[in-house]
């Protein structure tokens, strides 16, 4: 019983809490940096008339987006082994600066100018339809920014007995 005292004062539970999150957002960053590479977008012909469809993907490092998006993910994950291997709570907490931004660019990225045939959708019946579509990259690549930020802040909170 006296080593489960002298462990919860020396302030152990607390940096093991810590360095989980700090581990955390690594692999949130490191999520980031994949989806990046995964296809965000993409503008999908379907005819019902032969029964097919095709879809032209864009994947996000195709995009200055996702380069940018890649890029934060890498600088996150930085941030949180820094924060793994100090074991101090600005380093990990810091993640949320490039998980922010990160989540904004993709944010422009749907939001922002593009071209006439990236915002058109065209749609002739059963004949043919013509629309661009979002793809699971992105969706993954905001999910994964957004957790970043989630354990980034977590790591900086002060943990409760």
């Amino acid at each position: 019983m006296g080593d489960y005292l002298s462990s919860r004062v020396s302030g152990r539970p607390e940096r093991k809490a810590r360095r989980g999150y700090a581990l955390a957002v690594v692999a949130a960053g490191a999520l980031l940096v994949v989806c990046a590479i995964l296809p965000w977008a993409g503008l999908s012909a379907r005819s019902d008339l032969i029964g097919a469809g095709v879809v032209r993907t864009v994947r996000g490092i195709d995009d200055a987006f996702g380069v940018y998006t890649l890029i934060a993910g890498l600088v996150a994950g930085a941030f949180g082994v820094a924060g793994l291997m100090t074991g101090r709570r600005p380093w990990a907490g810091l993640a949320a600066i490039p998980g922010g931004v990160a989540a904004a660019v993709l944010v422009l990225f749907v939001a922002g100018p593009r071209d006439a045939g990236d915002r058109i959708s065209v749609d002739l019946g059963g004949f043919l339809a013509i629309e661009p579509v979002l793809q699971y990259g992105w969706f993954a690549a905001l999910g994964s920014a957004l957790a970043v930020v989630v354990f980034a802040v977590l790591s900086l909170l002060p943990r409760r007995g």
